[in-house]
């Protein structure tokens, strides 16, 4: 196929896919995500990303663990992602990619305020546009942001990257028996609680009828394969 079949994508990484070597946001790992990211941009499309902050605190964890309340731990986990995302930033300009960081919390020493405007003038003008902070809201996973923004960019498809290389019936690597699907719909993935997305994810995927592609970002050139539709990982969309 010579040209991609998708215009504009969403990327949702975790923030657990720039660890490496011991370290919450390690070089290798980070170099191999913009490769990757660069490949997929070198094809032509528009890419948005949504990046999380697992890495360095998941709020949910930290209020259980800490006994601060939720609220304030999610708060704290926005800031998480806020520092990935300066991290992808400055390690994708290191590919000649101009690219922008777009907070949900306003913060414009660092990143531009998110207005869904300015995000599609980005898009349209060839740059690379990282969206930080989740939704600016607590209790939101930065899944629901990534299917929100997804939404808004009118993105044709919702990528996300994880280290496994697709969605199984079972966690694969605690039961060798689980089995992967090739595809889903969104009913099926609600009604078996299968571990895509959360629900409310799901739920506006499926309202706007964007796809979700669930694939491992450890294999190299999985995001060019992905926008050129080679079968990689678990393709969700339909009824």
């Amino acid at each position: 196929m010579s040209t991609p079949i998708y215009k504009r994508i969403l990327l949702k990484l975790s923030g657990n896919a720039l660890s490496s070597e011991g370290e919450n946001i390690g070089s290798k790992a980070l170099s191999h995500l913009c490769d990757e990211i660069v490949s997929a941009y070198q094809t032509g499309i528009q890419v948005g990303l949504v990046v999380g902050g697992g890495n360095i605190l998941r709020g949910n964890q930290w209020s259980k663990a800490s006994g601060v309340d939720r609220a304030t731990a999610d708060y704290m986990g926005m800031l998480a992602t806020v520092i990935n995302a300066l991290a992808l930033q400055s390690a994708l300009e290191k590919h000649g990619i101009e690219t922008r960081v777009l907070s949900a919390i306003e913060m414009r020493p660092v990143a531009e305020p998110y207005i869904r405007r300015r995000a599609l003038r980005h898009l349209e003008k060839g740059r690379i546009v990282i969206f930080a902070a989740g939704t600016g809201n607590p209790f939101l996973t930065t899944d629901t942001a990534a299917a929100l923004r997804a939404s808004e960019i009118d993105a044709n498809i919702l990528m996300k990257a994880t280290r496994v290389d697709g969605v199984y019936s079972a966690d694969p690597e605690k039961d060798p028996t689980a089995k992967k699907y090739d595809h889903l719909t969104y009913q099926q993935v609600l009604s078996q609680d299968l571990k895509v997305m959360d629900a409310a994810a799901i739920s506006i995927c499926r309202e706007k009828r964007i796809p979700i592609l669930v694939f491992s970002f450890l294999e190299k050139n999985c995001i060019v394969n992905a926008v050129y539709g080679n079968s990689i990982g678990t393709i969700v969309k339909g009824d």
